[in-house]
């Protein structure tokens, strides 16, 4: 009984002595101070010569930022993961051959100094930055570039998502040294997107004699500014800021990446990471349900404004969401049948009365590229008046029952839902509809099963939401009909339109952004009118909640980005950080602040 006793107690102290060591290698920060850096300031791009807008003068280096992340990834090795938080991660530590300005979206410098078009449009010249180095010390060169293209075209290579894009490029040319030539198969204007700005490149002399397919968590040599420092699988990644980064002295990158310590720490549940946010433990934590933002942000440290609660407004790019129909599948190739349903889904009740009236409703797909007040097709809004006519026009109507039938055939609607957190809506929906003589059945799945299901097109009518993607949509993966049967495509609806497929070759070899943007509002109305969603509503601010110790820029989050800017731009600011603890020790309020920022330019 003694040594049961004796080894359980063991136990317990081994596990609390574990527990303490791996909080104090997540919570501790080592001070970072920049190497100073013997280039010539005349090699230094004209364009990174000047300070850059979207950081302030204010900001200091030091410091550690805890940031949430939803789920382990299974490889921080983003041309194996297609995972957000292993994007994150990976582009600290590796980088593309330029960057864009963050007000204009201009192209600018990055491992390339210059580069050049063709006057065909067809080849792009990068001229690599010669002071730009590897974190062993060794130059970037054309051949990194070279190798970085085959390692991904190479078919044993588990990167087959990247390949979809490399492929539309010849094997890159060794010009020199430090220049490489990219030739397209084809011309398109999002060519030169990806090979400037997605293209992240790697070091050949570290990864030439290894299998490729195993580099998931170890990175000894990079070029960007955070190195990997610690992992520990299902809990936290640590990330520490290079003091050798090549960049370091340029002026544009004044100001940024000021903290010396980032943290990523992994909770696959919304609701505990909301109450280790609360307890201390993440630093900011973005809020994307209603009901978090307007009913759980109450409390001490909300009350005492220890929380700050915030809505940034800015011009960061949106997409859309909606309920997607199936057009494959009768009766939902039917546009009278999906602009039916669309009139009987009370979108304003919905915000109104299970959203908190939080978010905007949506009545096109690019909102973009529209003007305030613009829309390519007037709204379709609830009423069932409507929906009756359109019905019946296409042959459905009550039987005996008061069910709505079509040759012997009574109309359902199969649902298919991943996250139970919507499964209210669609039950409103049900609700509603039952007068019209329509059954609705709700098919509840988790997010692997609801992918597969997707991939093979096996629904009827799912929520699907669609990020902006880039700065310019483009419309081929949703919208081309060669992909509305080809299995894991983007065009989850199966639409086919002839007119859109011929916009959307139009707009491929359209250069001028002005020009394209055009076509896009042509392809909108066209959309709209079709109805392969109903569209639901957005929100035009990134809410965020964070503690109040950090120093910020005039503009937060800068023109164009979401929360995930502050770990580039914000830092720790001294005076607050002391504040903040003394009015938590002390149970004192500290100063107000403004609830609602809104971009504007300098």
């Amino acid at each position: 009984m003694k040594i049961c006793y004796f080894i359980l107690l063991l136990s317990i102290i081994t596990f609390a002595s574990n527990g303490c060591k791996e909080k104090e290698e997540v919570q501790i920060s080592v001070a970072t101070e920049d190497l100073p850096w013997d280039g010539d300031p005349n090699s230094i791009p004209e364009a990174l010569r000047k300070p850059n807008p979207s950081t302030s003068p204010n900001a200091k280096r030091g410091g550690t930022f805890r940031i949430y992340s939803h789920q382990y990834p299974k490889s921080l090795n983003w041309y194996l993961e297609n995972f957000s938080t292993t994007a994150e991660i990976f582009t600290q530590m590796f980088e593309p051959l330029l960057d864009r300005h963050p007000i204009t979206l201009e192209p600018l410098p990055k491992l390339a100094s210059s580069w050049k078009i063709s006057s065909d449009k067809k080849t792009f010249t990068f001229i690599l930055d010669k002071n730009a180095r590897w974190s062993d010390g060794k130059p970037i060169t054309a051949k990194d570039v070279l190798f970085t293209y085959e390692t991904i075209m190479n078919k044993k290579n588990n990167t087959a998502l990247h390949r979809i894009d490399l492929s539309r490029f010849e094997v890159p040319k060794l010009v020199n040294e430090f220049e490489v030539e990219f030739t397209q198969k084809e011309v398109h204007w999002k060519n030169f997107e990806f090979i400037a700005y997605d293209f992240f490149i790697l070091p050949e002399h570290y990864y030439a004699e290894k299998d490729f397919n195993k580099e998931n968590f170890e990175f000894p040599v990079t070029s960007g500014p955070y190195e990997l420092q610690s992992a520990k699988k299902g809990i936290y990644v640590k990330m520490k800021r290079r003091n050798d980064y090549w960049m370091r002295a340029y002026p544009f990158y004044k100001g940024t990446d000021n903290f010396d310590t980032l943290i990523f720490k992994v909770f696959n549940d919304d609701a505990v990471a909301f109450q280790a946010f609360k307890k201390g433990d993440i630093d900011l934590y973005p809020v994307y349900k209603a009901a978090t933002w307007v009913q759980d942000t109450t409390g001490e440290p909300f009350d005492k404004n220890y929380i700050v609660k915030q809505k940034i407004y800015n011009d960061k790019k949106s997409g859309f969401q909606g309920w997607a129909f199936n057009m494959r599948r009768k009766p939902f190739d039917d546009v009278r049948i999906r602009k039916a349903i669309a009139h009987l889904v009370n979108r304003k009740l919905m915000v109104d009365k299970l959203a908190f009236g939080e978010y905007q409703l949506t009545d096109s797909y690019y909102g973009s590229v529209w003007e305030e007040g613009q829309l390519p097709n007037p709204p379709i809004d609830y009423d069932p008046e409507a929906a009756k006519k359109l019905f019946a026009e296409a042959g459905w109507k009550p039987n005996a029952k008061g069910f709505l039938e079509k040759d012997g055939q009574q109309f359902v609607i199969h649902i298919l839902e991943r996250d139970r957190s919507v499964e209210k809506y669609f039950t409103l929906f049900m609700e509603r509809v039952k007068e019209l003589g329509i059954q609705v059945t709700i098919e509840s799945t988790d997010l692997a099963n609801w992918s597969e299901r997707m991939d093979k097109y096996d629904f009827d009518v799912t929520w699907a939401a669609w990020g902006a993607g880039s700065s310019f949509p483009d419309p081929e993966h949703h919208w081309d009909s060669k992909y509305a049967n080809e299995n894991g495509q983007n065009n989850y609806n199966g639409f086919k339109n002839p007119e859109v497929d011929k916009l959307i070759e139009q707009q491929k070899t359209e250069f001028d952004i002005k020009k394209r943007t055009e076509i896009l509002k042509k392809i909108d109305r066209i959309l709209t009118k079709e109805v392969p969603y109903v569209l639901l509503w957005g929100i035009k601010s990134t809410r965020v909640l964070y503690w109040n110790r950090f120093g910020t820029p005039e503009n937060p989050l800068s023109r164009y980005s979401g929360e995930g800017a502050a770990k580039s731009l914000w830092w720790i600011d001294a005076e607050k950080d002391k504040a903040l603890e003394n009015a938590k020790k002390n149970k004192t309020a500290l100063p107000t602040y403004k609830r609602d920022l809104y971009y504007h330019s300098k």
